[in-house]
């Protein structure tokens, strides 16, 4: 019996080992699609609109006369891939469904429905996995920008606020006094397993068109 239980253990850690990394490549595969298709047909943000992004002016200033909060005629769906998210310091465009079930964040990074969409005045709030869509997302930092291009518009934040907080932390969704968006991802990034904080961006709406 003994025997038989040594001869076992090497092939079950065999196994699950193929298992894991199986799954990270396949997380990995699915990220990178977003990240590097997402300006297909389907997508909002067009290659040309991300060019004159790269080529433009740098965003403007807080206060400045073309921030405007919009508001939206008609509200996504659960599962509706309703927007894209473009990070510039990462050269990624993802794309951003409304709802943050795992199955919303196969698709892509998720907008939580308790908060505001994209645009709107208040905290818009948006959640990817650390393995897929946000593999990245620790070399974003203070001033940097985050694009959001919906049918309402695009609109351009700038980071103020770098943020590693506990998992259970319900301070990332709470109600804001201006134009807001706050991204998340499971922290740390290497963690083998269900990560015990977040790493948060908390940006301020600096530019509308």
């Amino acid at each position: 019996m003994k025997k038989w239980a040594l001869l076992t253990l090497p092939i079950l850690l065999l196994g699950v080992g193929a298992y894991i990394t199986v799954g990270n490549t396949f997380k990995f595969t699915t990220g990178y699609k977003m990240a590097s298709a997402s300006t297909g047909e389907h997508s909002f943000l067009t290659e040309k609109e991300i060019q004159e992004i790269k080529e433009g002016e740098p965003s403007t200033t807080e206060g400045s006369p073309s921030v405007q909060s919009v508001s939206y005629s008609e509200k996504p769906k659960t599962g509706q891939n309703f927007g894209d998210l473009y990070i510039p310091k990462l050269d990624a465009v993802l794309p951003i469904v409304h709802g943050t079930s795992e199955e919303d964040l196969e698709k892509g990074v998720g907008h939580f429905a308790g908060s505001v969409l994209p645009g709107e005045n208040d905290n818009s709030v948006l959640a990817g996995h650390r393995d897929t869509v946000f593999r990245k997302l620790g070399e974003v930092g203070i001033n940097d920008d985050l694009i959001v291009k919906t049918s309402a518009g695009t609109f351009t934040y700038k980071v103020r606020e770098v943020k590693i907080v506990d998992s259970d932390d319900r301070t990332v969704i709470v109600s804001m006094p201006k134009a807001t968006l706050t991204v998340s991802t499971c922290y740390p990034f290497t963690f083998i397993g269900p990560a015990p904080q977040r790493y948060v961006l908390i940006a301020d709406l600096v530019s509308s068109k």
